[in-house]
């Protein structure tokens, strides 16, 4: 009777499986069948499909492919480092003080007549740029770190002689430049040594030796382009090197900076994007020619956004002859005034003039108080030329050489009036002006301890010396970033000896300090009171 039920049981079970099995292929049938699909027609799907060639079919060079192939070669990269300043001197068991950030130098909205001036703040929308870790550390180097920057170039001698930006090498104590020929496993590149400089205009001039002659550009007439003429930059922006850009000449004569600083620096504005890191580069025309040097951009991110400033070329090519000169620097010519441009309407039909310039300040001693100008006077011509404004006056006088004369004509109380002025050096001129406005040297024999090492001291008590059996004076305060400061000397310690002579009275200490001068070596004998154990310590550096 059981094997008769198991045998009806596995009856069962071999008919539901039958049942399962027949119900699954019906449904993958119909699958299947309403996809009209197949495995093998799912292989074949494609077989129609016309695999893809590359067709070779040359296309001609436009204009800006043959430029950036003949120009490219002498197109370089400049690196720079800048090294952590006073670190022989720096007491490295002393933590060091990080420069704190400076307040831009406020513009007084007066031009320099030919006088010149500081390199002031540049507005904030304006960036003179340069990539590469040093980026916005100008100067660097003051928190022990190296910091590198780079920049762009263009060579235009054979024998190496190479123009960029000065504010790319600026403060630089190593620049290196790299060809496009040159193997990217070169470090940095070759060594690099300034030629001149030339900051009113922000341009430089810099060589590498070379045993053969290197690639050059051709500098082209900055004052035949024209407003839409087309353009091409190339550099290394954000250290990509040999990035060609192109774009249209926007519009000329552009003065971004106010003042004396912007009065050698009319620019050619450009669309062509050019970034941090093109710096120093060439702004070129359609034949390849150099009509520019890309200096500063518009931006409101430190980045492109449309406008760009280029030097244009026939002031760079005066600027590098003047600094491959004898001097190797830049002699302009000024007659000691101080005037301001764009002045209202309403003061020149006050003044009765309409052309010209209205003197504001005049230099005591300076050219023009020596042929009898005052301030209010007006001038209106110079060897009988009209004067359009301040920048006419600023350019031909500074294009006259010191020790020449010119003949000025100029308005005084409605009265026509002429006088001969001797033109005299920019910047001796400016520097007397500086040193007049300084005032004498202050007098620092009473406490050279602050003057020359920026400490203050005073006597110990004759129970400390007894105490701490040293004589010396003790250090009362430190002023930050002086030489005592980079050294390590800090407050309550007391100094026994300077260069081997005994300091224990303020008059001993004020007689040696007194006799130091820049660049002797300094090396202090001090005792810390709070630490006897330790006994003396020699704490020296170059003053």
């Amino acid at each position: 009777m059981k094997s008769l039920f198991k045998r009806l049981r596995e009856r069962r079970l071999a008919s539901a499986f039958v049942i399962l099995a027949a119900l699954s292929a019906a449904i993958v049938g119909f699958s299947y069948a309403a996809h009209g699909v197949s495995g093998q027609e799912k292989q074949s799907a494609s077989a129609d499909a016309t695999p893809l060639k590359v067709v070779n079919s040359p296309v001609a060079p436009n204009e800006f492919v043959k430029i950036a192939k003949a120009v490219g070669p002498a197109v370089v990269n400049i690196n720079t480092q800048t090294l952590p300043k006073q670190t022989a001197n720096r007491n490295p068991h002393k933590p060091q003080r990080r420069a704190q950030p400076q307040d831009p130098n406020d513009d007084d909205d007066q031009d320099n007549g030919g006088t010149g001036g500081d390199q002031g703040g540049i507005p904030d929308f304006f960036y003179r740029f340069f990539g590469g870790q040093g980026q916005g550390q100008e100067g660097g180097g003051d928190d022990g770190q190296v910091h590198e920057s780079l920049g762009s170039g263009f060579i235009v001698d054979s024998k190496g002689y190479i123009i960029t930006n000065n504010h790319v090498i600026e403060k630089a104590d190593k620049i290196y430049v790299k060809l496009s020929t040159d193997p990217d496993t070169q470090d940095l590149g070759r060594p690099a040594r300034i030629i001149g400089v030339d900051k009113a205009t922000d341009l430089a001039v810099i060589k590498i030796d070379t045993n053969s002659a290197l690639p050059t550009v051709k500098m082209g007439n900055s004052d035949s382009t024209q407003v839409g003429d087309w353009v091409e930059a190339i550099g290394s922006p954000f250290a990509l090197s040999q990035t060609v850009t192109a774009g249209i000449i926007s519009a000329e004569n552009r003065t971004i900076e106010p003042g004396a600083t912007g009065q050698f620096q009319h620019f050619i504005q450009t669309d062509a994007a050019i970034n941090p890191g093109n710096s120093g580069g060439p702004l070129l025309n359609m034949n390849g020619e150099v009509i520019g040097v890309n200096t500063a951009i518009y931006t409101q991110s430190a980045g492109y956004q449309g406008i760009g400033f280029a030097l244009p070329s026939n002031t760079v090519v005066d600027i590098y002859n003047d600094l491959i000169g004898p001097t190797h620097k830049v002699v302009r010519g000024s007659i000691g005034i101080s005037f301001k441009q764009d002045l209202s309407s309403a003061v020149n039909r006050k003044y009765g003039f309409k052309n010209g310039v209205i003197v504001l300040n005049v230099q005591p001693g300076g050219p023009a108080d020596k042929a009898g100008l005052k301030p209010l006077d007006i001038i209106v011509t110079i060897d009988g030329r009209a004067i359009k404004d301040g920048d006419d006056l600023v350019n031909d006088i500074a294009g006259r050489r010191p020790g020449s004369s010119a003949r000025l004509g100029y308005i005084r109380d409605d009265k026509q009036g002429n006088a001969t002025v001797v033109i005299g050096d920019r910047d001796a001129v400016f520097s007397e002006q500086a040193a007049a406005q300084q005032g004498p040297a202050p007098d620092d024999s009473s406490n050279p301890g602050e003057s020359k090492l920026g400490i203050t001291v005073r006597e110990i008590s004759p129970e400390t010396m007894n105490k701490i059996h040293t004589s010396g004076v003790l250090v009362q305060s430190v002023r930050p970033g002086s030489f005592a400061d980079l050294q390590g000397l800090d407050t309550g310690l007391i100094i026994a000896r300077i260069n081997k002579q005994p300091t224990g009275t303020r008059e001993q200490f004020n007689a040696v300090v007194g006799k130091l001068k820049s660049g002797d070596d300094v090396v202090f004998e001090v005792f810390d009171p709070r630490h006897p154990e330790i006994g003396i310590n020699l704490i020296g550096g170059t003053l």
